[in-house]
């Protein structure tokens, strides 16, 4: 896949595929939010409905770039180079005939049938284009999630989120930024020259415990070259701090215990039963005793739907910010308005639980409706979204990879771990870029980054 612009300085994209119609009689699917979810069931609705005349669809994302987001904790490490994992809307929207439209979703109007896009500005604040209204038969909210800070003092001030490249791309600046700066006070013999360089990563679900991992591994690439040659063991602490009784609460005590184990073989110091109280620029303040000393500290503990669903036209959220809706994906509010992935409370059974946010449910989810809104548009009765659980890998870098699959050949999840998991742990990118490029573009895609891999730094540093 080649690289592309980053997101904050990309040019605005307004750009349609090659079966665009302003024909009234169309059914027009309008999809907010370009994930693993809304890019994929862009994709398929546009090489089914679209390709048949049957429907016009039209994506909208405020980036002009697509993401995988597993992959963010990678990328905020340095080991990864965004630029070359990104998949650029506009080309997306040529090659299978959808439209796209470039700008951040802020309002709507359920009577008229119409969303309202903000207007889109340069760095020296000049519009590039106007607020515009977008017209819609099926509205499919796949706007993912933000950070959640439970209201915790300072902490959306002094702890960077993890949601997207530009804050991966923050993360690893700062970074190597507390390593130049450690590594000068250690040359010129410093007050601070025995100070170890203290990274506190607040949250150890997947994402935490995988960002812990890499950023270790990081530490101890970059003592190859000389501005940033520490000692990857005694002069960097990394914390990871959890509210809970286990890393990875989500999963099973044996999965948790594996990882613990693995994260201390890492040296990353988990700090459990251990609840935040306050955020400082220098300082984590918790529960547990003494302020914990922060160079750098990152947000990976709870999600929220976005703040605009809070504001929509009549529109049911829960307390999260999500939107409430039926097995169909319907909203509860609303048969016009269908919502999937990490801003949608979807029932995962009739007990009144719900799914978690998780990439496979969204990935899920778009294969759904993609067969759904074709039953949609042929006036036939809609089929309820039923969840099959594949099970979760968790990558720790170096140490390898662990966790559960699932398969409904088997009565229960079964525990991997070593070549297997991490050839698994791998092949579900491959599949999601296979999803949207097609298997010949994903083949290539994977031969350039083996290729990559081995006449390039395999850390970033700069």
């Amino acid at each position: 896949m080649a690289a592309i612009d980053q997101q904050a300085g990309a040019t605005p994209q307004r750009t349609q595929g090659a079966r665009r119609t302003d024909n009234p009689a169309v059914h027009r699917i309008v999809i907010v939010g370009g994930g693993v979810g809304g890019l994929g069931l862009a994709t398929r609705l546009a090489e089914s409905l679209g390709r048949a005349g049957l429907a016009h669809i039209v994506l909208v994302d405020r980036w002009p770039t697509h993401f995988w987001k597993p992959l963010l904790h990678e990328a905020a490490s340095g080991q990864l180079d965004p630029a070359t994992h990104q998949l650029q809307y506009a080309v997306q929207a040529q090659r299978h005939g959808f439209e796209f439209e470039q700008g951040e979703f802020s309002a709507l109007n359920r009577t008229e049938r119409h969303i309202t896009i903000n207007a889109l500005h340069d760095a020296d604040g000049r519009e590039i284009l106007p607020a515009r209204q977008l017209a819609f038969d099926t509205l499919v909210l796949a706007m993912g999630s933000v950070t959640q800070y439970f209201g915790v003092p300072g902490a959306a001030e002094h702890a960077l989120p993890l949601e997207s490249v530009a804050h991966a791309e923050a993360f690893r600046r700062k970074l190597l930024d507390c390593c130049l700066r450690a590594n000068h006070a250690r040359r010129a013999r410093t007050a601070q020259a025995d100070t170890p360089v203290s990274i506190n990563i607040i949250g150890a679900g997947a994402t935490g415990v995988e960002l812990a991992a890499a950023v270790r591994d990081t530490v101890r690439l970059l003592n190859r070259y000389s501005p940033f040659s520490l000692d990857p063991v005694r002069d960097f602490r990394i914390r990871l701090i959890e509210s809970g009784a286990r890393v990875l609460p989500a999963l099973s005590e044996t999965i948790s215990a594996r990882a613990e184990r693995m994260l201390g073989n890492l040296g990353v110091e988990v700090l459990s039963n251990t609840r935040v109280t306050e955020v400082r620029a220098d300082a984590v303040l918790t529960d547990g005793g003494a302020p914990l000393a922060s160079d750098i500290a990152i947000w990976t503990a709870g999600i929220a739907g976005p703040p605009v669903l809070r504001t929509l036209d009549g529109i049911a959220v829960n307390r999260n910010a999500q939107l409430q809706v039926h097995r169909t994906l319907q909203s509860t509010s609303d048969a016009n308005v269908f919502g999937l992935g990490d801003c949608a409370a979807c029932p995962a059974d009739h007990a009144g639980g719900f799914l978690a946010p998780r990439a496979q449910v969204a990935h899920q989810q778009a294969l759904f409706l993609a067969r759904a809104l074709k039953c949609r548009v042929a006036g036939e009765a809609l089929p309820e979204f039923v969840y099959r659980d594949a099970g979760t890998l968790v990558g720790f870098g170096r140490e390898g990879t662990i966790g559960s699959l699932s398969s409904s050949l088997l009565t229960q999840p079964v525990f991997v771990d070593g070549w297997l998991a991490t050839s698994v742990y791998r092949l579900i990118y491959r599949r999601h870029i296979m999803t949207l490029t097609g298997f010949a573009r994903m083949a290539l895609d994977t031969a350039s980054q083996w290729l990559r891999r081995r006449v390039h730094p395999l850390i970033r540093l700069h």
